[in-house]
């Protein structure tokens, strides 16, 4: 891959992860329920999920689901009912407090937060629709395809790591002030509730 298209590669990529969407909002998520370091969990199963997206694509599956209005649909609904399932989950969340004793409240397990980031970018049949559009921009049939999709899938990858860890999960911490009351964890809880609801409904309509 041209080193000048490498750079237009690298410049969407950017402008695609730091558009807000379910990821960034699950990543903050994770960063103020479990702090910066432990995000990175839940920022990799989104990566995963980026992945198989595009193996998705590159096989040609994307091609025959974003033809497909039934398959297509069906992917949409799901996906936007799990995040409204995860905005209800948020909203009905109590404040985590020691056990009286002093013990710390439990904590997330990094396959958890793993796990819910891979479903949440996973879910989203736009991410396949986007890499249809997007990928064969920076992909040339004349050149080994193998190598051009590795190049595309790790720049992608590690942009979209730096963005989610270094930047959304990151700034999450001028918040964390809130989490060390009750009252300020039920505020958040219900902010994050609203915002995965809300993207969930979007998904369905939009």
């Amino acid at each position: 891959m041209q080193f000048s298209l490498w750079l237009a590669l690298a410049g969407a990529g950017a402008m695609i992860s730091l558009t807000p969407g379910a990821g960034a909002i699950n990543t903050m998520s994770n960063a103020l329920v479990s702090g910066f370091r432990r995000s990175i969990w839940g920022v990799l199963g989104q990566q995963l999920a980026l992945v198989i997206h595009v193996i998705i694509v590159a096989a040609g599956v994307g091609l025959i689901v974003s033809s497909s209005p039934l398959l297509f649909m069906l992917i949409r609904y799901v996906g936007a009912a799990y995040l409204v399932y995860l905005g209800v989950r948020k909203l009905l969340a109590k404040a985590e407090t020691d056990d009286g004793a002093g013990a710390p409240a439990a904590v997330e397990s990094g396959y958890s937060m793993f796990r819910r980031g891979l479903w949440v970018n996973l879910l989203n049949p736009k991410a396949i629709v986007f890499f249809l559009a997007f990928m064969p921009q920076f992909i040339r049939p004349d050149r080994p395809m193998l190598a051009q999709y590795l190049i595309l899938t790790a720049t992608v990858v590690a942009i979209d790591i730096i963005v989610m860890w270094f930047i959304f999960a990151a700034g999450a911490k001028q918040l964390t002030h809130l989490t060390s009351s009750e009252r300020g964890q039920l505020t958040l809880n219900r902010i994050f509730g609203i915002l995965f609801i809300g993207v969930g409904v979007l998904l369905a309509l939009i």
